[in-house]
């Protein structure tokens, strides 16, 4: 079982950026698909990225397309979220998610395995 923490959190202003990470226990996240979403306020959770198996295919989000990375650190077992050009619209709640099909799904039943949610706020 993958189980996905946060190690980042917090307040940025507008056109910072800010790292989250998500790092596995009982499992090795090279072995998963592993994705991000965010939750705004009284909405369902959207799809923001999805790291391949590869760990180099990713996918986007329009929204967050040439703001966002999603990499990993296989030595660490830890995959992160870059965010750059961070903008008031982007604060959110980000939750990792992470599914041992090998499909970069964009939809949340497509994941098997989630982190606590992690607060994010961009102020303008």
């Amino acid at each position: 079982e993958v189980r996905c923490r946060r190690m980042g959190e917090g307040l940025v202003q507008a056109e910072g950026s800010l790292r989250l990470s998500c790092a596995a226990t009982g499992g090795t996240l090279s072995s998963y698909v592993v994705a991000w979403f965010r939750q705004f306020p009284g909405t369902e959770r959207e799809f923001v990225g999805a790291l391949s198996m590869n760990g180099v295919t990713a996918v986007y989000a329009d929204s967050v397309k040439g703001r966002f990375t999603i990499s990993r650190d296989d030595d660490k077992n830890i995959v992160h979220l870059q965010m750059r050009n961070l903008k008031p619209g982007d604060t959110a709640v980000y939750f990792c998610a992470a599914t041992y099909r090998n499909s970069a799904s964009r939809a949340t039943s497509g994941y098997d395995y989630w982190g606590q949610g992690t607060q994010v706020t961009v102020s303008s």
